[in-house]
């Protein structure tokens, strides 16, 4: 699953592109069975669109589908930052200054699809220590889709990258300083800020 996944997300496969399970599995060196399996998450996930007659292809995703998956994560992802904060994970923070290095590293490259997966791993370090994993595991499935949204939506209609660094650096260091509710805050207004480039 997670070689299909990374494919998806890198723009490997793209929107619309049909998941041929014989193929896969001669790509992958598997069997059928794990793809098959794969494919039934990943359409549990939301990148992956089965239906009856055209088999399995990659989800083609709508600006109301990047909306919904940024509603819920203004509903969610705020609290568990705060949360993970508070709970003062070491991973969480060496995760995040990780991912955050990255990003900024691709910050001026052509390809944007690095930067955009930096800052997924961003997200999910900030995210992930909560505590709570059916947030944790809901967060996940939306952040796919936010990722998709990124780069193939909100950055082709706002270049806004150097804008979200900026965030993503402000909500780090308020992690780093143990504001939870400052850092909550901040990761507020971040996703707010990218429900008003797509026109929420």
């Amino acid at each position: 699953m997670a070689s299909i996944r990374s494919a998806i997300l890198a723009g490997h496969l793209a929107p619309g592109d049909p998941l041929v399970e014989r193929r896969l599995a001669e790509q992958l060196g598997v069997s059928k069975t794990p793809v098959r399996e794969a494919l039934i998450a990943l359409a549990g996930a939301g990148l992956v669109t089965v239906s009856p007659n055209r088999g399995a292809a990659v989800r083609e995703v709508s600006t109301q589908d990047i909306r919904d998956a940024y509603e819920v994560r203004l509903l969610l992802e705020p609290w568990a930052v705060g949360r993970t904060a508070r709970l003062a994970h070491a991973a969480a923070t060496g995760a995040a200054h990780t991912a955050l290095g990255k990003a900024k590293r691709h910050l001026h490259a052509r390809d944007h699809v690095p930067l955009s997966l930096a800052n997924r791993a961003f997200h999910r370090a900030m995210y992930a220590g909560c505590g709570n994993p059916l947030v944790v595991d809901e967060l996940d499935a939306v952040a796919d889709l936010a990722t998709l949204g990124a780069v193939t939506l909100i950055w082709e209609q706002s270049p806004s990258w150097e804008a979200e660094y900026a965030q993503h650096a402000e909500i780090l260091a308020a992690f780093d300083a143990g504001e939870a509710e400052l850092a909550s805050r901040a990761m507020r207004a971040h996703i707010r800020a990218s429900l008003r480039r797509l026109g929420a």
